[in-house]
């Protein structure tokens, strides 16, 4: 993000260390899960504190899986990252299953217990996903769009989405061949139950529309059973084979980030 001026707080173009795919957008290539966790919280950082400056609030939505959680923990307890600007924070969710919040397999109630009960955003800026409901899709897209509307036309749209990637490529629960992947005018669908994950409950998740309007998209992807998907992405892919192939902001910085195994290095 940039508005021209001079106090802005600028995002480092970073080099990778490591030979990496040329995917869309940058990468982050570490040799360390440390060095990867610093990289995406310095980068949250500065554009929370950017936004924050700019508009007044922050709005984050979060993944869940295994692979953030490290992550989130750092951002709670880490002293180099106590300016991010909780209070004005809103935290959004990036997808979710249809089960309890107190199950080990709701994404909102992990990311809860790690930042929501441990940070000062303000329990009406959390913003549970309700995969359990009826037409939870409509109830969010509402939500927000009701939270972000006063801002300028053009900036009313999230601020930093972390994204994970299985290793079928898919991200957010946009799966392979999934009718979700067309969903060009919701902000958020509700999706069947699928059947090559696990749990196999249905799900309801944002959509490449709204991840592809966000001002800054952050994918976290770890381990060599993902090398394949992201050559095949760097390869050209189509989104309907590879969802994560899907992400292209159109007016918003995608930055990938990931460990050697994932670039296929040993």
């Amino acid at each position: 993000m940039s508005d021209g001026t001079d106090d802005e707080i600028r995002l480092v173009e970073p080099e990778p260390d490591i030979p990496a795919p040329a995917l869309p957008g940058s990468v982050v290539a570490r040799r360390t899960v440390d060095e990867l966790h610093d990289a995406i919280a310095a980068d949250l950082m500065v554009q929370a504190l950017n936004c924050v400056r700019e508009f007044g609030d922050f709005h984050l939505a979060l993944s869940g899986g295994r692979t953030p959680f490290p992550l989130y923990e750092l951002l709670m307890y880490d002293p180099r990252y106590r300016a991010i600007p909780w209070r004005r924070t809103h935290l959004w969710i990036v997808d979710e299953r249809a089960v309890p919040f107190d199950s080990p397999d709701s994404n909102f109630g992990r990311i809860k217990e790690v930042i929501g009960d441990h940070s000062d955003i303000p329990p009406q800026q959390v913003h549970p996903m309700l995969a359990a409901l009826p037409e939870c899709a409509d109830r969010y897209e509402r939500e927000l769009r009701e939270a972000l509307g006063w801002r300028p036309k053009g900036h009313d749209r999230l601020d930093f989405v972390l994204l994970g990637m299985g290793a079928d490529g898919h991200t957010a629960s946009l799966f392979p061949g999934s009718p979700a992947l067309a969903a060009a005018d919701r902000l958020a669908v509700d999706v069947p139950a699928p059947t090559t994950a696990k749990p196999a409950v249905p799900r309801c998740t944002l959509t490449l529309r709204t991840l592809n309007a966000s001002r800054f998209v952050a994918a976290f992807v770890m381990g060599a059973d993902k090398a394949p998907a992201l050559a095949r992405i760097a390869a050209g892919a189509a989104p309907s084979e590879v969802p994560a192939a899907g992400l292209r902001p159109a007016a918003g910085e995608l930055r990938w980030y990931l460990d050697p195994a994932a670039c296929g290095q040993a």
